[in-house]
């Protein structure tokens, strides 16, 4: 965070005014220029953004939901609030949902796609909304690691209705928070509307809403960040090049790849760890840990390979098999934009010597 995000914060402090007001409305128009729709509609967390798309596009009990089963299980949670039965497809080389096993699974009971932008890689959007067109699908894009992500010349979350998450961790952050973007000013207006418990003017309700509000003290922090997101960009791509170019010979590693028609926003740098490495993903992650290098596992299970979800009414397990592979082999390791050259130096030497490479 530097000095504008504490000048803003202080300017909405001494406005009195902490609630949502003219500093949400300026991140809303923000992120509007920056993913190249009409509107935006900030809301208090990622997982509400999903939520909220999916409640405003109409989604609820009786319908069905494509997604992936390899991401963080708050996609799963959002449809599960919305009372859909969600289905999983598998994913491609790059960790997105396949189209191919999205087209397997609709049925007559199938009303949304939700794919999943994951690590920062775009889904191929053009199959994915060619496929709900042919269906009248609805398209709910999960793009909560994936700010600045593009997909042939248009940002991810302009493709159908875009949500992004602005938790602590991500290329945008506010610690938490949430952002909805869309073309369609009716779903925008349903979007305010039950973020705001329903209230379009001060206890005049006209709809069952909810409080799914941001706070301008939080919209303070995010705005200097929008603002400069091709900056933020601009670093992580640059450290992932690095990167690939230092562990392309190693054995047994397999690296994430640019997409020849998109843009990667780089949220996480992520390898896979074969059986040509010589060890496992969880001992390199242990040497790693000697070696003083940060790392993650995201993620070691598939979304409903956990106990909470085996018997939900909910939750249709399908079969997963690339999906459930990547479990056991993805890796991510430090991309951020506070790393310098020794850094990264460090990481890429340190896991050289992990494999013996």
């Amino acid at each position: 965070m530097g000095e504008d995000a504490e000048r803003l914060v202080l300017e909405v402090m001494r406005s009195g005014m902490l609630a949502q007001g003219t500093m949400v409305a300026r991140l809303e128009d923000a992120f509007a220029r920056v993913i190249g729709v009409e509107h935006v509609v900030a809301v208090s967390n990622g997982t509400v953004a999903l939520t909220a798309a999916l409640r405003a596009a109409g989604i609820g009990p009786g319908d069905e939901v494509i997604t992936t089963a390899f991401s963080f299980n708050a996609t799963l949670n959002a449809i599960l609030e919305v009372g859909a039965v969600a289905r999983f497809a598998d994913i491609g080389p790059d960790c997105t949902i396949d189209p191919d096993s999205a087209a397997a699974l609709v049925n007559p009971r199938t009303a949304a796609l939700v794919p999943v932008h994951l690590y920062g890689a775009p889904a191929d959007m053009t199959a994915l909304t060619e496929l709900a067109r042919r269906h009248g699908l609805a398209v709910i894009e999960d793009a909560a690691q994936a700010h600045g992500a593009g997909h042939r010349g248009r940002a991810v979350g302009s493709f159908g209705v875009g949500t992004f998450s602005l938790y602590g961790t991500k290329n945008i952050t506010c610690g938490e928070g949430g952002l909805v973007t869309t073309d369609d000013a009716a779903l925008a207006d349903r979007l305010r509307l039950l973020r705001n418990q329903g209230m379009r003017r001060r206890y005049e309700y006209e709809a069952v809403g909810y409080n799914w509000r941001l706070t301008d003290l939080q919209a303070a922090v995010a705005v200097p960040q929008v603002d400069r997101i091709a900056t933020i960009l601009e670093s992580r791509t640059a450290h992932a090049r690095t990167l690939n170019r230092a562990l392309a010979d190693v054995p047994g590693l397999v690296l994430p790849a640019e997409p020849h028609d998109g843009v990667h926003a780089w949220h996480q740098y992520t390898v896979r760890v074969t059986a040509e490495a010589g060890i496992g993903r969880d001992e390199l992650g242990a040497r790693l840990t000697e070696a003083g290098v940060g790392h993650g596992v995201y993620y070691p299970r598939l979304m409903y390979d956990h106990e909470c979800y085996r018997q939900h009414p909910g939750v249709r397990p399908d079969p997963a098999p690339r999906a459930a592979a990547a479990c056991a082999q993805v890796l991510s390791l430090p991309v951020h934009p506070g790393l310098d050259e020794r850094d990264l130096e460090q990481v890429a030497t340190s896991v050289r010597r992990a494999l013996g490479a």
